[in-house]
């Protein structure tokens, strides 16, 4: 087995070098710490700022990058005042998703005893869900292509067997993981607008016959209007949402909420052969250089990275490591001696990031 695993780094814009430099400070430490596994990684320029400098966005060389890499580590990206000609933002973590076919936006929503969220939990209720999101067609499929007139917008919503099947199949391996764990009571939700269109009818025809494969698992339908109601009222109930990119796009934020803020919300985009991990935050250009800024979402997608590097490539030594990150990161959440602005705190980013990393040395 090959314990040398390269990782391909997009420091991003804004905030996004800033909260980076932690993530990999601890990603380093976690590594030579560990004889089972070595992480190397490789700088790939791209984003607005870089765009801003030469003029290009997201260089070929970049691109070979991330394709040449066991897995690709990317923060916050874009800048509200860097934009194409057309007046699009500069989206590489977009590109990079429909180019390396990765179809399944993995956005975790977790709220653990004694962590800060605006819902009032009941008694014993913890939060700990995962929302798949479709992140190569649906209503992005178009994106920055519409067809646009004096008197009218047009955008085309693509939902295809090929890339459904693939998805739905990824959401009951995950339900089916989770439920080995102990995470999950193994149940997949197809979220969708069936009941007005044609193509979430189609959507959720693959759902069902994806869903008939595993007889062991549990499986139904919500509308999307629905799960927004229930992810507030009942959000402990769900256990693996999967549906439509801008269904998604939209959920994964109301499940950012749950969790205190986007600070707080890591992802991944994965596909057969790639992955991308990501925060699912901005680049918040207005605090970029201040130190303020919230360094756990980029932290917990580096965990996520681990997680996956382990279960893809057989490694338990990796997973056990993005597990232990994920905790240390959750523990000082439920201490809340050094949280950031946004979570109530005074503490910046280098102090909230080594609160984590010396629980780690611990």
């Amino acid at each position: 087995m090959d314990k040398s695993y390269q990782v391909a780094v997009f420091h991003g814009d804004g905030i996004g070098p800033e909260i980076m430099v932690p993530a990999l400070e601890i990603l380093q430490l976690l590594s030579a710490c560990n004889p089972d596994y070595d992480l190397a990684f490789t700088d790939a320029p791209a984003g607005a700022s870089h765009y801003a400098a030469t003029g290009e966005a997201f260089p070929a060389k970049s691109l070979e990058t991330a394709r040449d890499a066991d897995a690709i580590l990317l923060s916050a990206m874009g800048l509200p005042d860097v934009r194409y000609p057309d007046g699009t933002e500069i989206s590489p973590q977009i590109d990079l998703r429909k180019k390396l076919g990765l179809f399944a936006g993995v956005r975790p929503v977790k709220v653990s005893s004694g962590q800060i969220t605006p819902l009032a939990l009941p008694e014993g209720k913890e939060i700990d869900f995962v929302l798949i999101r479709e992140s190569t067609e649906g209503l992005f499929f178009t994106q920055g292509a519409g067809d646009v007139s004096e008197d009218e917008a047009r955008e085309t919503l693509l939902i295809t067997r090929d890339v459904s099947e693939k998805l739905f199949r990824f959401a009951f391996q995950l339900a089916q993981t989770r439920k080995q764990s102990g995470r999950g009571q193994g149940r997949v939700t197809c979220v969708d607008k069936a009941n007005v269109f044609r193509a979430f009818a189609f959507f959720r025809s693959i759902f069902d016959a994806e869903a008939a494969r595993h007889p062991d698992l549990q499986a139904d339908h919500a509308y999307v209007d629905a799960t927004a109601l229930w992810m507030v009222q009942k959000p402990w109930e769900f256990d693996v949402l999967v549906t439509e990119n801008m269904f998604g796009d939209i959920l994964s934020d109301l499940g950012a909420g749950l969790m205190g803020g986007l600070g707080l919300a890591p992802s991944a985009d994965i596909g057969l052969d790639h992955a991308v991990f990501q925060p699912c935050h901005g680049s918040a250009p207005d605090i970029a250089g201040q130190g303020i800024a919230n360094p756990f979402a980029m932290i917990l997608s580096a965990a996520m990275m681990l997680e996956w590097l382990g279960l893809t490539h057989k490694n338990p030594a990796l997973s056990q490591d993005g597990t232990r990150l994920r905790a240390a990161v959750e523990q000082v959440l439920a201490d809340g001696t050094n949280l950031t602005r946004d979570l109530g705190g005074t503490a910046g980013t280098k102090d909230a990031a080594s609160s984590v990393l010396e629980l780690l040395k611990a």
